[in-house]
């Protein structure tokens, strides 16, 4: 990494650091910035409130926005590579409908069978439902990807499994009762504030086991960049790099809807806020800097929709596609000097 993106590194880390303090800081309820600290460091608190505010609340949302910022954009890194299109994202494969589908299957069923309690349906069911519905479409994927090694074949049989599946939860939602379809219409929000530090423990083994094992992927990557031709002279075998392309994308992307909900934009906008910034296509250089960039935007969307000093908290999904949107946009247009 040359001095220059170093620098750009390093101050994206401090970034991250002060947004991270900032979602610890800030809130409905107003917290002195010393009073954080001390719970931080495990020396208590002169108020309880406060105690648990900070550890069951708002230090599990700051981590799930890092964590779900750092795998997405890394996940979405790697789709644009593998299908060389800069509108591809981690959702591409259709992931994210697969878990919207294990969630709008559950909370139909809940709601036919007579289960009504909210916190039945806001911790471990919806994640296992969400999982479940990510996992059945990541090995149809990984079926696809195996038997074909055309990447534009793959990217539309994506898009029209995402779009079945779109038209089944439609269906779905005309039989669900109002109390289930508001539930379901919560969950699709996309939040960090239903993760508990039991859930961040494993959400967080997956992420980083996700990232580490896309770092190792950076050499194939960086081949795919140049072509399937120069790709498979140079010693690649296409078909496996991109079935382990496809195992790590889906890792990441269903596991952070799974826990946190289909977060939007992230994943598309960040890796071209990357290429542009570090001005590299070396993905060695791209992926820390899309896990580090991607942390600190979902951290800035998180203190964002919890708006402080108010009680009412905005969906993650349209702050992260307000920030997103222009981002992209203002890219392409300078890309192409308009």
């Amino acid at each position: 990494m040359n001095p220059r993106n170093t620098i750009f590194f390093i101050a994206f880390v401090i970034l991250l650091s002060v947004v991270f303090f900032l979602e610890l800081l800030l809130g409905s309820v107003y917290i002195p910035f010393s009073e954080v600290i001390s719970i931080l460091l495990n020396n208590g608190s002169k108020n309880g409130a406060w105690q648990n505010i900070i550890i069951e609340s708002r230090l599990p949302s700051a981590l799930a926005a890092l964590l779900a910022g750092t795998g997405l954009s890394v996940s979405g890194l790697q789709m644009q590579t593998m299908f060389r299109n800069p509108v591809a994202g981690p959702y591409v494969l259709g992931i994210s409908a697969g878990a919207s589908l294990g969630v709008a299957i559950f909370i139909l069923s809940a709601s036919a069978f007579g289960i009504h309690e909210m916190h039945l349906l806001s911790s471990w069911s919806l994640i296992l439902a969400a999982a479940l519905g990510a996992i059945l479409i990541f090995f149809i994927n990984f079926l696809i990807s195996y038997r074909l090694s055309d990447v534009v074949a793959i990217l539309i049989i994506g898009l029209m499994i995402g779009g079945g599946i779109s038209a089944l939860i439609e269906i779905l939602q005309s039989f669900s009762s109002n109390e289930a379809l508001k539930k379901y219409l919560l969950w699709t929000f996309g939040s960090f504030r239903y993760v508990d530090l039991n859930q961040i423990f494993y959400l967080a083994l997956v992420v980083v086991l996700g990232v580490v094992f896309s770092f190792f992927l950076s050499k194939p990557l960086n081949l795919l960049l140049l072509g399937d031709t120069y790709a498979t002279s140079s010693g690649l075998n296409i078909r496996s790099a991109k079935v382990l392309i496809v195992l790590c994308t889906s890792i990441l992307a269903g596991s952070i809807t799974a826990f946190c909900g289909p977060i939007g934009f992230v994943g598309l906008a960040v890796p071209h806020l990357a290429r542009a910034l570090f001005k590299t296509a070396d993905h060695k250089v791209l992926i820390p800097a899309c896990a580090v960039i991607g942390a600190s935007i979902c951290g800035l969307c998180n203190v964002i929709a919890s708006t402080p000093g108010s009680d009412n908290i905005l969906p993650v999904n349209a702050i992260t596609s307000l920030l997103g949107a222009p981002v992209v946009i203002w890219i392409i247009l300078r890309q192409r000097k308009f």
